[in-house]
């Protein structure tokens, strides 16, 4: 697909970081599957891994954490 920020890139298969904040807590995701913009490097993650990554935050919130960094691991 073409970027929507840059409008010039195509996208590639690849991986990226996300962090999420939540409820006082910080959690970064490493190796998070995503469409990755060849021009600026935005990246785009598909709905199933983003609910994915919300229930991940959500758990970690519940349990207390108020920082943590991970590796993605899909459902």
């Amino acid at each position: 697909m073409t970027c929507v920020i840059c409008k010039n890139g195509e996208t590639q298969r690849g991986t990226t970081t996300v962090t999420l904040e939540r409820g006082g807590a910080t959690l970064v995701l490493k190796g998070v599957p995503a469409s990755i913009c060849a021009n600026c490097g935005e990246a785009y993650v598909d709905e199933r891994t983003t609910d994915t990554l919300l229930k991940t935050a959500q758990e970690a919130v519940n349990a207390g954490v108020q920082v943590d960094i991970r590796e993605y691991l899909a459902a």
